[in-house]
């Protein structure tokens, strides 16, 4: 893993991935250095200030930051106050800087747009079919994408409603479903995939997304049906729920003759397939 990223144009940030938490962490007194132009002494004394100041303040932004061993100048690894994404964004509205500048309107750009899609939905579905066409996936798989959204808000609806909490349960009964029609937990699921902070629904084909729809709707019905009142029993409908679609993965690889969980996602093979047309046009003018 390389341990810096560039970001402010062609400055250098020391940067370290937690695998586990899938996070990126960047050291806060190298986004300060670049933002106020000091250098690393006086940037970390820039740092100590506002940290007191926001501390102050009650700002949980400071009291969330922690610690990692990163390369300092000298070669060896040093603690180093560090924060994840969202942290350095309200870090960098603390800073008064031309740097911060643009952070800033994309901030305010970013917050107005999500206001107004919670007043019109349509707009957040606008939004993710340009975003996905951007990156060049086709309209049939987004249309397939975004009625797994649908159908995971309408689980989530329902955890709630049998007193599940955001956060870690939900994580927990993810995995477990994703588990039992995969065989993989979701971190296996992504490794196998080789990927970090990519969204596993985004890089999985049409098959891997209709099972991994089937298991969350399923799971959401029964769950329904029993109405679950604590969490060990929203657990057990959880695995079953993936269970119901782990039993129909089976058979249709028994059909098909191959694994349907793939190292693939579906960009790739998007990808692969234009190549292979080319290759064959470029044969056809050859033999022509």
């Amino acid at each position: 893993m390389k341990n810096t990223i560039k970001l402010f144009e062609d400055e250098k940030i020391r940067v370290e991935w937690d695998g586990d938490k899938e996070k990126w962490y960047f050291s806060v007194v190298d986004v300060i250095a670049v933002l106020t132009d000091n250098d690393f002494q006086g940037a970390r004394k820039y740092w100590n200030k506002l940290a007191q100041r926001l501390r102050e303040e009650g700002n949980q932004t400071v009291t969330n930051c922690h610690q990692l061993k990163l390369l300092a100048s000298d070669g060896k690894l040093r603690f180093t106050d560090v924060a994840n994404t969202e942290q350095i964004l309200r870090l960098v509205q603390s800073i008064p800087s031309k740097k911060a500048e643009p952070f800033k309107l994309w901030l305010a750009k970013v917050g107005s747009e999500r206001i107004d899609e919670i007043e019109n939905p349509e707009l957040a579905i606008d939004r993710a079919m340009k975003t996905y066409l951007a990156k060049g996936y086709s309209e049939k798989w987004i249309n397939q994408r975004l009625k797994t959204i649908e159908v995971r808000k309408e689980l989530t609806d329902e955890w709630r409603r049998s007193g599940v909490e955001d956060g870690q349960e939900f994580a927990i009964l993810t995995n477990e479903i994703t588990l039992a029609w995969s065989g993989k937990s979701i971190r296996e699921y992504k490794d196998f995939k080789n990927l970090k902070r990519a969204n596993l629904r985004d890089n999985m084909t049409n098959l891997e997304l209709v099972l991994n729809m089937l298991a969350e709707a399923t799971t959401a019905e029964i769950s329904k049906e029993e109405s679950p009142e604590e969490f060990d029993e929203s657990l057990g409908v959880a695995r079953r729920g993936g269970g119901v679609a782990g039993v129909a993965r089976h058979k249709i690889e028994e059909e098909l003759g191959r694994t349907i969980v793939s190292k693939d996602n579906y960009l790739d093979l998007q990808k692969n397939k234009k190549l292979e047309k080319k290759k064959i046009k470029i044969t056809e003018k050859k033999n022509d």
